[in-house]
């Protein structure tokens, strides 16, 4: 099950209280401790590439788009 079928699903079941329960409790994604679901980019929310070093918390995406902004230089 992907997340925009877990959101589908949910949005459906909002009506129904007693299902959306029962749903939860037997079907919802298990909380991650270690790998790579577990790490996410505080500012896009991807899970790959996470780049954890300076309690930075970001993507390779995301950190190339405000490393000199944070006061990092590119070497080339």
């Amino acid at each position: 099950m992907t997340a925009s079928d877990w959101k589908k699903i949910l949005k459906q079941l909002r009506n129904k209280p007693v299902v959306l329960d029962k749903f939860i409790k037997h079907c919802k994604p298990k909380e991650r401790k270690i790998g790579i679901a577990a790490k996410k980019c505080e500012r896009c929310g991807r899970f790959g590439a996470h780049i954890k070093s300076y309690g930075l918390n970001l993507c390779r995406h995301c950190f190339r788009e405000i490393a000199e902004e944070i006061g990092f230089k590119k070497y080339s």
